[in-house]
């Protein structure tokens, strides 16, 4: 069942979190709306603008409404990631989203403002939830770069402003987080004192956590004995900090690259260790098992199994 962001971010601010995780192919539309059945967990499914590009808007939208069909024991909302003005328009208008991301934390704080505030009336007035972002997050994720040179924490001072003026229904905050494979290679950590402070602020609004994968080490070196390069220095967003983080207003956790870590293993274990097959459909389901038993136990792990009731 499609329900708004808005209303699972009402039962679960300060009690679980709600993965919120990206695809761009069937196996992983299967894998998510499967786990959210099973779990009985509320989730949000998201869509970058490159993987529109690489799918299409058509086939990921009709791909997600066919997982509504066979297993409709779901509840989920539809969200864009990551987009800029163009794109939030593009889904505004094209239907199929109840929520979506403008990205313009690169701009000044007045140009952000501005974006953010256009990009609301237009969704507002179809009933679509608006994320906006404050702050600059590093890291690289769908050609998303950002020099570590760049890199500016939220400021807990700018939130109550930003939020009145724009009407944005949620709001990512940059607390430490990189995008890609290399979070938190410099050890620094999420800022609980930033968080804390701008819940004190902002009570009861909802916040985003954008990069919350776990970046599994034993994923990466699976990945490395079958044949990868990754670094091995780098480490996601723990167990601990994640609930910590829900506790003090984060509801929505990002998470991409903890998918693309499971399909490079099993695709590289594929033809590493079985190169006499070819059949494309073999890693495929491994992965959609790997993914789906990836997701249960995020879903646990953020409380949220079960919660799925609530929203009846």
């Amino acid at each position: 069942m499609l329900i708004s962001t808005q209303d699972i971010f009402r039962k679960s601010y300060g009690r679980y979190g709600i993965a919120a995780v990206n695809v761009w192919s069937m196996e992983q539309v299967h894998a998510l709306f499967s786990a959210g059945q099973k779990a009985r967990a509320p989730f949000i499914v998201q869509t970058t603008p490159v993987a529109r590009n690489y799918a299409s808007p058509e086939m990921l939208l009709a791909m997600i409404s066919a997982a509504a069909k066979i297993y409709p024991q779901t509840f989920f909302a539809v969200h864009l990631d990551h987009g800029n003005r163009e794109h939030a328009l593009q889904c505004i208008e094209s239907g199929g989203y109840n929520s979506v991301m403008i990205d313009a934390s690169h701009e000044t704080f007045e140009n952000n403002i501005a974006l953010t505030t256009e990009i609301v009336k237009k969704a507002h007035a179809k009933n679509i939830s608006v994320e906006a972002e404050l702050g600059v997050l590093s890291g690289i994720e769908d050609h998303l770069e950002v020099d570590e040179k760049q890199k500016k924490y939220t400021q807990p001072a700018e939130v109550e402003e930003f939020v009145t003026r724009t009407g944005c229904d949620s709001l990512a905050v940059a607390v430490g987080t990189s995008h890609g494979a290399y979070k938190f290679s410099g050890g620094q950590g999420l800022q609980f004192d930033i968080l804390k402070e701008i819940q004190k602020r902002l009570p009861g609004f909802p916040l985003v956590l954008h990069g919350g994968s776990a970046v599994n080490l034993d994923e990466i070196q699976r990945i490395n004995a079958a044949g990868g390069q990754l670094g091995t220095d780098a480490r996601g967003v723990s167990a601990k900090e994640l609930l910590q983080a829900v506790e003090l207003g984060v509801c929505k956790i990002n998470i991409a690259t903890d998918a693309r870590l499971i399909w490079s293993r099993v695709h590289r274990e594929f033809f590493k260790y079985t190169p006499a097959q070819f059949d494309p459909v073999i890693p495929g389901k491994t992965y959609m098992n790997a993914l789906e038993e990836f997701i249960l136990e995020k879903f646990e792990l953020l409380r949220a199994t079960g919660k799925a009731e609530e929203l009846k």
